[in-house]
């Protein structure tokens, strides 16, 4: 059997009206735009998508829509991680309920917490829910890194089929890889600048916010490497280190929607606090997604 879990997964931004409400109609539309440019499978409700922010009410229209503008045309994958075990099995369960196809479920945060803590966490919500199960790695927000011989581990449960790490750290993601069988197993990263280098060594492809600004490119790096043109997949992925860049002026989800806006997409903005931009970030957006334009970057 194929492996479902590869490719280039958009990890899409929540649209939302000027007032911060859900703009539903809008995410419709960002699901096609993806689909049409070619990614893998689209991902929402991650940290781009400011799960972190919206009401559990919010998180269950946002599936929903997504899954049925999706329409079985690729996997739809669904960000249900929380804190405790308890509520991350009970959303999750209302995720495929509504119809999701993975879920991707970050590690529990705020708290400190041990590897074994870590592994029971997400063996229990396998042995509870009947779908596959990507976790997520982002020690930057969560405070807790999932080993890599935890991830070792957990690669033998069956249902958990992939990890995204957005560590940054090219050796643990390696490590990743090195650890669990590439046959039932699929590491992404979770790093758009390292997309490439996670399919070099051995991984699925990537989970990507610049999809949102630019999903042709990012499917192409896949598709080119596939193809074994390692040089024009090496073009592709450089040629979003500008707008990459650009994530160094505030929070990443706000730098990726406010760009996401610029290259002509009404998404909306982030929801206060995590909101501001100085103008002269904003012109400096501006200034590198105009160049990027003109080189023909969608």
């Amino acid at each position: 059997m194929e492996k479902l879990v590869k490719g280039i997964i958009a990890a899409m931004v929540t649209s939302m009206n000027d007032d911060e409400s859900l703009n539903l109609e809008e995410v419709k539309n960002q699901v096609n735009r993806q689909i049409t440019a070619g990614v893998d499978g689209v991902f929402c409700l991650g940290t781009n998508g400011e799960a972190y922010i919206l009401s559990e009410e919010e998180k269950l229209r946002v599936i929903e829509t997504v899954v049925k503008t999706a329409d079985g045309r690729v996997p739809v994958y669904v960000g249900t991680g929380m804190p405790g075990t308890a509520d991350t099995i009970r959303l999750s369960k209302r995720a495929k309920e509504l119809g999701a196809d993975v879920l991707s479920v970050i590690s529990p945060y705020f708290a400190a917490i041990s590897q074994d803590e870590i592994y029971s966490h997400y063996a229990e919500l396998a042995s509870a829910v009947e779908l596959p199960i990507v976790m997520y790695n982002m020690p930057a927000r969560t405070g807790n890194n999932i080993n890599p011989d935890t991830v070792a581990r957990l690669s033998k449960v069956p249902n958990i089929v992939g990890i995204k790490d957005s560590g940054g750290n090219f050796d643990n993601m390696k490590q990743y890889i090195e650890l669990t069988d590439s046959e039932t197993f699929s590491v992404l990263s979770g790093n758009d600048a390292l997309i490439l280098w996670n399919l070099l060594a051995g991984g699925a492809g990537g989970i990507t916010a610049v999809a949102n600004i630019y999903p042709e490119v990012m499917v192409s790096i896949y598709r080119l490497f596939k193809a074994g043109d390692l040089e024009a997949a090496k073009q592709a992925q450089d040629s979003i280190r500008p707008i990459r860049n650009c994530f160094k002026f505030g929070n990443p989800n706000t730098v990726t929607k406010t760009a996401a806006r610029i290259a002509g997409n009404p998404v909306g903005p982030c929801r206060r606090p995590f909101s501001f931009l100085s103008d002269a970030a904003i012109e400096k957006i501006k200034e590198t997604v105009a160049a990027d334009h003109s080189r023909g970057m969608r």
